[in-house]
C-alpha cells in the first residue's frame, strides 16, 4: 500500500428592475468592505523553474515571504507577517505562506496569545466570508494555517493569525491540539538548524473509494455560510542553511483523530503528490534538481 493510501485510510417587478436592484445591492456591499492587504511585488513566479535557487534581496515583507514563488495567484491577501490565498467558495484558505526564523518564533514576553480573538476578515465580501458563528457548536476547532506560535515578534503579528481567513475547520482533540500541533512545533524547531524556513500550509479534499468501487470527494460543511471541512491538510517546507543549501519536507495529514504515538515521518509524501491534489505548484522558482534533500533523503 502506498504512503498516500495509508494516510487516506487513517481517517459537506421586471427583469430590469431586478437587475438594477442587484447592482445597487452589490454596490452597497462593496462600500462596506475593508480594503484587502494586497501584495506589492515586482515579479511573480511562473511554472518554469530556475536553474539555481533565486537569491533575491527583499524589497518588502511580501517579497521576502514569497521569495521562491506563489503557488497560485487566486485572491491573494497579505498581512504583516504572512500571505494567503483565499478560497471564496469554501470559505477557507487555498494556502497560507510563512517565512520564519529563530527570532520570529522565540519566546517574547511582550506577545500574549491569550489576548488574541478570532475575527472576521472584513476585506472578504460578506457573501464569501466565514464567521465565528459558523464554527460555534460545530464540533470543529478554528484551525490555524499560519500558526500563532510562528509570529512572536510583535503582538500585532500574533493577533493577525486569528483572522478567520487563516482558519479551516479541524478535528480538535487528537488532531489540531495534538498531532497537527506536533507538526507545527517540528517546523519551529527547524529554525534551530536553518537560518530561513519557508512554510506553505493548506487544506485538501481528497477522494475516497466507496463500496460501489467508485471514488468520491465528500466533505462536510458547517454553519450558515457552509464552511468546508477539509478531508486533509498539508505542509510543504523549504529550509535554507547558512551555506544557502535548500532542503524540503512535505507532509499530508488526515483531518481526523491520530494516535499520539504515530511518528510525523509517517505523513511525509513526495511534494508532487500534494501539488497534483491541490492544483498548486510549490516553490516553483527552485528547480527540484537543485534541492539538497527532500524528506531527509538526498534529492
Amino acid at each position: 500500500m502506498s504512503r498516500l493510501n495509508h494516510i487516506l485510510t487513517i481517517a459537506g417587478v421586471g427583469a430590469s428592475a431586478w437587475l438594477g436592484g442587484m447592482v445597487s445591492e452589490r454596490y452597497r456591499l462593496s462600500q462596506k468592505l475593508d480594503k484587502p492587504g494586497l501584495p506589492i511585488f515586482s515579479t511573480v513566479s511562473a511554472a518554469t523553474p530556475l536553474e539555481s535557487p533565486a537569491i533575491i534581496k527583499p524589497v518588502n515583507r511580501v517579497s521576502e515571504i514569497m521569495r521562491f514563488g506563489f503557488p497560485s495567484l487566486d485572491n491573494i491577501r497579505s498581512l504583516d507577517d504572512f500571505v494567503l490565498s483565499y478560497d471564496k467558495r469554501n470559505r477557507v484558505p487555498n494556502w497560507v505562506f510563512e517565512h520564519i526564523t529563530k527570532d520570529s518564533v522565540k519566546k517574547n514576553d511582550k506577545v500574549d496569545r491569550a489576548k488574541c480573538d478570532f475575527y472576521e476578515d472584513k476585506s472578504v465580501h460578506e457573501f464569501f466570508r466565514s464567521t465565528n458563528s459558523d464554527y460555534k457548536g460545530s464540533g470543529f476547532d478554528r484551525g490555524h494555517m499560519a500558526a500563532a506560535g510562528n509570529h512572536r515578534i510583535t503582538q500585532q503579528h500574533c493577533d493577525q493569525t486569528f483572522v478567520l481567513s487563516n482558519m479551516a475547520p479541524q478535528v480538535g482533540k487528537g488532531f489540531n491540539r495534538d498531532s497537527w500541533n506536533r507538526l507545527e512545533m517540528h517546523v519551529r524547531k527547524l529554525t534551530n538548524f536553518y537560518k530561513n524556513v519557508y512554510v506553505c500550509t493548506g487544506p485538501l479534499y481528497l477522494p475516497k473509494l466507496e463500496a460501489d468501487g467508485k471514488s468520491y470527494v465528500k466533505y462536510q460543511v458547517i454553519g450558515k455560510n457552509n464552511v468546508a471541512v477539509p478531508t486533509h491538510f498539508f505542509k510543504v517546507i523549504v529550509m535554507e542553511s547558512d551555506s544557502q543549501k535548500l532542503d524540503m519536507e512535505a507532509y499530508l495529514m488526515p483531518n481526523a483523530v491520530i494516535s499520539d504515538d504515530t511518528p510525523l515521518n509517517v505523513f511525509q509524501v513526495p511534494p508532487e503528490t500534494i501539488e497534483r491534489s491541490a492544483g498548486l505548484l510549490f516553490f516553483d522558482k527552485v528547480a527540484r534538481s537543485k534541492l539538497n534533500k527532500i524528506n531527509g533523503r538526498w534529492a
